[in-house]
């Protein structure tokens, strides 16, 4: 059962602005990467749902999540339908991401109240989207559906609309700022910041300090 409702998503997602996006196989690696973005200040992660066994990793992550770092909002991604959804809400996920629109996804996750992100390219699908009950909607993949001056163009007449672009987001003041500025309720990024060091292992201290940098970057735009 997820341990957050999908307001308290909504609010951590607009305090914090930033959500790392992630997946490896090797539970021990995905423990240290969540654990160094939550020391750089994240709040929210979303883990993909990307690899063979992918969920037996992301069971052992919220139980970990759970108990070492309890403000943690953990969440999965490329969901695709109702079973797979049906599947990670039992592991206690407690958002659900999706690269494209599903009704069925939608339905599964509104009767537990459980946030559910649809990933949208078209007005249309973020209206019907809207309907179906999503208070973000992630467009993807960002960049190449009309990146920052998309947002822009849809916020002039849906202002209500709260966008995570997702694909193509760098964890730069200058591509943080353009999404921001455009409009975007938060952004996510995955495999940018999660930098490598000579011996092409996980650089677990740059990648809390580029969660922070990111972070604080975020809340300046945002005068929080």
């Amino acid at each position: 059962m997820a341990r957050f409702t999908r307001i308290e998503v909504a609010l951590k997602a607009k305090e914090t602005g930033i959500v790392p996006v992630f997946y490896h196989e090797d539970i021990e690696i995905s423990k240290k990467i969540i654990k160094a973005c939550y020391d750089g200040g994240a709040r929210l992660f979303e883990f993909t749902n990307r690899g063979d066994f992918a969920h037996e990793v992301f069971a052992e992550l919220n139980k970990y999540a759970a108990k070492e770092l309890p403000e943690l909002i953990l969440g999965i991604g490329s969901v695709l339908d109702a079973p797979t959804t049906a599947l990670y809400l039992q592991l206690g996920a407690n958002f659900i991401v999706a690269p494209s629109l599903n009704p069925e996804v939608a339905k599964v996750c509104n009767r537990r109240k459980v946030a559910w992100m649809p990933g949208c390219g078209s007005v249309s699908e973020i209206s019907l989207a809207e309907e179906l009950g999503a208070e973000i909607i992630k467009i993807f993949p960002a960049t190449q559906v009309g990146g920052s001056d998309f947002i822009k163009a849809v916020n002039g007449p849906m202002p209500w609309t709260d966008i995570m672009p997702s694909g193509g987001v760098m964890p730069t003041k200058e591509s943080i700022a353009s999404w921001i500025n455009a409009g975007a309720y938060c952004v996510g990024i995955g495999s940018q910041l999660f930098t490598k060091n000579s011996s092409n292992e996980y650089d677990y201290s740059q990648i809390e300090r580029t969660v922070g940098e990111s972070i604080q970057i975020y809340k300046e735009l945002k005068n929080i």
